[in-house]
């Protein structure tokens, strides 16, 4: 018996370098087919971050303006005196806040309808998706050719329909936030719709029929059945809705530019056009080094807004 025992432990000495061996060529392979990503994410991710910050601290106007000039945290005292940019950010609250109040309640409802195996929910399903695989510029070109003031449909059917008696500037300081959060709410809806069918398609089957069995009608099934059963997808889609919303500039710069007199501007429009020209009548002179402060700033109340809310969605994790 001590010899068996002995030669084992001969065996797994003369093998563990082996084991040890494969072991590490299993690791460099699985490692060798994640470098791709990893260098596309360090490449087109983590560099354009780093980039951003360092200039900062540094007043840049670009290629042809003279090499960065180190000036400390004068960019970041800058934002904080620039009354347009807290404006921006009101706006960006506002905005971000009323798409997601309408957004993610129609969605679901459509959703509860849609996600029953019924004729025609396909159909019906492809078609409100349409908008989210929709070109951003092409969705607000649509959309300034309906509310234009002059030739807009819009307009021409409340006219027609003896709604209104004059056209309405819906482009105007007036309107012109209501119709970016329409268009920005016809754009998503479509993608949120998808999340709550998928979620609601995974409810169990038998706990729906053992409320119907206990006298529950459909609105109280649907109240105490499935929106507490959806609160972790719920949680996820509150989280997508949150940062897009902070994130969305294209409908804004296609459609209003951030005007008129900055009613609309938000924060990520705002950072962009100190990097690049938003249109040929605001001229507004490259500064990266400004517009870099813009976007770290921007960054931070975006994150400090996620913070707040996993903080406070901690409870949809405990429904189940």
């Amino acid at each position: 018996m001590i010899v068996n025992l002995q030669a084992a432990a001969k065996t797994r000495i003369q093998s563990s370098p082996a084991k040890r061996k494969e072991k590490i060529i299993d690791n460099l392979r699985s490692y060798s087919l994640l470098l791709p990503n990893l260098i596309l994410f360090i490449a087109f991710s983590v560099y354009p971050v780093i980039w951003t910050l360092r200039y900062v601290f540094y007043r840049y106007g670009g290629y042809g303006s003279g090499g960065p000039k180190f000036i400390g945290i004068e960019n970041i005292l800058r934002v904080f005196r620039d009354e347009i940019y807290w404006k921006s950010v009101v706006n960006t609250f506002v905005y971000a806040g009323a798409k997601i109040l309408f957004t993610i309640p129609i969605a679901f409802l459509l959703a509860l309808f849609l996600s029953k195996k019924r004729r025609g929910n396909g159909l019906l399903q492809s078609i409100i998706f349409v908008p989210t695989i929709m070109s951003a510029a092409v969705m607000g070109l649509v959309f300034y050719l309906l509310f234009n003031v002059y030739n807009g449909q819009i307009n021409q059917y409340l006219m027609d329909w003896q709604i209104i008696k004059q056209p309405i500037n819906w482009l105007g300081r007036e309107h012109a936030m209501k119709t970016l959060v329409i268009t920005a709410v016809w754009g998503a809806i479509g993608n949120y719709m998808v999340y709550f069918i998928a979620g609601i398609q995974q409810i169990s089957e038998d706990a729906l029929e053992s409320a119907k069995i206990d006298g529950a009608n459909r609105l109280q099934s649907v109240w105490y059945i499935t929106i507490p059963m959806l609160g972790p997808i719920l949680k996820i889609i509150l989280m997508l809705s949150i940062t897009a919303a902070f994130q969305d500039m294209n409908n804004v710069m296609v459609l209003t530019e951030g005007g008129p007199t900055n009613a609309t501007m938000v924060m990520a429009l705002y950072g962009y056009q100190y990097f690049f020209p938003v249109s040929a009548t605001t001229v507004i002179t490259p500064q990266y080094g400004y517009g870099a402060a813009v976007s770290a700033v921007s960054a931070v109340i975006a994150g400090f807004v996620t913070v707040i809310y996993l903080f406070a969605s901690k409870k949809l994790d405990d429904i189940y």
